[in-house]
């Protein structure tokens, strides 16, 4: 019998309210494991508060934080002032205004937070969380371009598409579909495919369901499958629109 539950929870863009919620939820203990897969910025209004929160819970939770990409963009901007309008579009000035209200050296406790988060981590060998995916065929150990942890969506795409009635010993069944027995993504919200609730395909587990937009903020746990919910985000800040 399992002490201890691990759970993955998807991209929070900012959305305090609902990962405040979401953990509520949970009824954590104190050998519970958290797996973020990364985007904790960008959308919602409390981008820096979510950081400082984290890093928080952090010192009382087993917390593990993957780099997401807009997390990568907004850690720039962090350090150097450098942005592009793109990221102003898509969640950017949110973030910015929210930073605002924050003071050069209380800005500056979270770098060290930023320059910790994973680009992956494997449990027990055969499970992998990552924001976004990998393209080596070897495994993301392999992988050429750091980067493409968490700007990848083909992964995610090759899962989708693979006839379930393919089998894994087939030789055109997918190699990076047969690395490990699972693993766990956000990146691309399954709010895109009209699902509401983590999606499976091949062994790819996507926790993304939509806190940016219109959906909920998502855990699971990766031993029961066990899914967790907050209330749709947008719903929680009904005066801005996020990244609608």
């Amino acid at each position: 019998m399992l002490t201890h539950r691990t759970f993955a929870i998807g991209d929070i863009h900012g959305g305090l309210k609902a990962l405040e919620q979401l953990l509520l939820k949970l009824k954590l203990t104190p050998e519970d494991h958290l797996i973020f897969l990364g985007d904790y910025v960008d959308g919602w209004s409390q981008s820096a508060e979510t950081i400082f929160f984290l890093m928080e819970l952090s010192t009382r939770h087993k917390c593990t934080f993957i780099k997401g990409n807009h997390d990568a963009l907004c850690y720039e901007w962090l350090k150097t002032g450098v942005h592009t309008d793109q990221w102003i579009i898509h969640g950017g000035q949110a973030t910015m205004d929210s930073y605002s209200k924050f003071s050069e050296n209380e800005i500056k406790t979270q770098f060290e937070f930023f320059e910790g988060l994973e680009n992956y981590i494997i449990l027990n060998e055969n499970k992998l969380f990552l924001h976004a995916g990998f393209t080596n065929l070897h495994g993301p150990h392999k992988e050429y371009f750091e980067e493409l942890y968490y700007w990848d969506r083909t992964l995610w795409e090759l899962a989708l598409s693979v006839d379930p009635k393919l089998s894994k010993d087939d030789l055109l069944y997918p190699k990076r579909l047969n690395l490990f027995e699972e693993v766990y993504i956000g990146h691309t919200p399954v709010t895109r495919i009209n699902k509401t609730v983590p999606i499976n395909a091949a062994c790819v587990w996507n926790v993304d369901t939509g806190a940016a937009f219109k959906g909920s903020l998502t855990a699971i746990d990766i031993n029961t499958k066990e899914i967790f919910q907050s209330e749709p985000v947008h719903l929680l800040y009904p005066n801005e629109r996020g990244r609608n």
